[in-house]
């Protein structure tokens, strides 16, 4: 009965079954998920760029890593609250199980608001200190401010979404984002190519998308039979569970805002470059970010994987699931690279429209995607360390490597060669340093420690 209610419920039990064939079932919904999540920016990116110009495009795009520097944060503290749940989950612990879900849920609520106050006051003089050119300035403000206002949707779906990938289910937030992402797209032709009305409406088409993605997954939350079910008379604040929610997920959202913070400084380097760097670096950013899908589902199957096993305390079903993730994701990565190295004018232009800042776009792709296969394996084993409960590793390596080294290289090196192309390879360069520093600890440190006696909150 109990596991005719986990297949009802869409649930993946980890701790048992074939590993390749329990990470490939996990990861290929989330694969999915993640492409039409990538819809999002992307329909935002290409809309904009074709039907308003390659000024507005540098807009959208100078604006990604500002974004990602405030959400970042707390998409890292749902992570944290992802690997909690999963050991309990694996552990067969219900009670905590339940505690934790509400406990994320009603902090995801409150930070939602306070960040949604906070970016749009201060998006304008956040964007002026990124040196956003004065040309594209009125245009990322109205972006950034508009997506600001409705960034509460999107911390609310990360929050659900660590909930669902925490139990194995990964179908029923792929059916979410595959119906969002349509509405998505066609809200930014309605308000875009129909009604005219500018940049700031392809972030209102986002916000829109978003928020529909929440009331499906939290519609399904208060209706399913499972100790994670949502009551709204249980939602509240635990607070030893949030230390151990804040325990696991802090290092990870410091993580993710500095090597954001780190973006932006790279960022402010491409804008000194001028608008068609701006417009083709933003174009390959979002090629990228199609590259990185599998990296980015790999992880989320490696840190459930982890979670679950060390939860069951199944040593040598982690070590040998971990091992599977990393080797599958740089190899897919790595011929994913090869193709856009080769098809780069062709991905490119798609996205810009002048020739100047396709030559940009194209020089960035051809220097960084051979090198891809270095980032799954940076990604990849971060994601093992978050899924054993030791978040700080991967947080103090990428400090060290992508923000501390990748800022000292350009901020010594630029004013001394006035090329992009010095800002293009910091990539390579930093992320074989994380790799060469992730592996180390992984193959000399006992990263598997029990984390039994962790289970119970403090």
């Amino acid at each position: 009965m109990a596991a005719l209610i986990r297949k009802n419920n869409g649930e993946l039990r980890m701790t048992e079954g074939p590993i390749g064939r329990k990470i490939i079932s996990f990861a290929i919904p989330l694969f999915l998920g993640n492409l039409f999540q990538q819809l999002y920016n992307t329909a935002d990116t290409l809309i904009v760029g074709r039907l308003l110009g390659d000024s507005a495009l540098a807009a959208v795009a100078s604006s990604g890593s500002l974004l990602f520097l405030i959400v970042g944060f707390f998409g890292g503290i749902a992570m944290g609250a992802g690997v909690v749940m999963a050991q309990y989950f694996g552990a067969g612990d219900d009670d905590n199980l339940s505690c934790a879900a509400h406990t994320t849920l009603t902090t995801a609520l409150l930070a939602g608001l306070f960040l949604s106050v906070f970016g749009t006051l201060l998006a304008p003089q956040i964007l002026i200190w990124m040196d956003t050119p004065p040309e594209v300035l009125v245009q990322s403000t109205a972006y950034v401010r508009v997506y600001f206002m409705g960034v509460l949707g999107m911390v609310l779906y990360n929050a659900c979404m660590g909930i669902m990938q925490a139990v194995g289910d990964a179908k029923h937030p792929l059916y979410y984002l595959i119906f969002s992402s349509c509405l998505n797209v066609v809200l930014d032709i309605v308000f875009i190519a129909v009604f005219d009305l500018g940049v700031g409406s392809a972030a209102a088409a986002t916000v829109i998308a978003q928020f529909a993605s929440v009331c499906l997954c939290l519609y399904r939350l208060m209706r399913i039979d499972a100790p994670y079910r949502v009551c709204l008379k249980k939602l509240g604040i635990r607070w030893n569970m949030l230390v151990r929610i804040v325990r696991y997920g802090l290092p990870s959202g410091f993580a993710n805002s500095v090597i954001a913070l780190a973006n932006v400084v790279v960022q402010s380097n491409i804008n000194a470059f001028g608008e068609m760097a701006m417009a083709g670096c933003g174009a390959y950013a979002k090629i990228e970010g199609f590259a990185f899908l599998p990296i980015t589902c790999f992880t989320s199957a490696i840190t459930t994987f982890v979670g679950q096993n060390l939860g069951a305390c199944e040593y040598d079903r982690t070590r040998a699931g971990a091992r599977f993730g990393v080797l599958t994701a740089m190899g897919i990565a790595q011929c994913i690279g090869i193709v856009i190295f080769v098809l780069a004018p062709l991905f490119i232009g798609a996205f810009a429209t002048g020739e100047e800042a396709i030559a940009f776009g194209v020089e960035k792709a051809r220097t960084c995607a051979l090198f891809y296969f270095l980032l799954a394996a940076s990604h990849c084993l971060a994601a093992v360390m978050r899924g054993a409960g030791r978040a700080a590793v991967p947080m103090t390596v990428m400090l060290v490597c992508w923000c501390i080294i990748r800022v000292a290289i350009l901020s010594v090196v630029t004013p001394l060669v006035n090329d992009i192309w010095i800002v293009n390879w910091v990539y390579p360069m930093t992320w074989t340093l994380s790799t060469a520093a992730l592996g180390v600890y992984y193959f000399r440190v006992d990263w598997m420690k029990t984390v039994e006696k962790q289970r119970k909150p403090e």
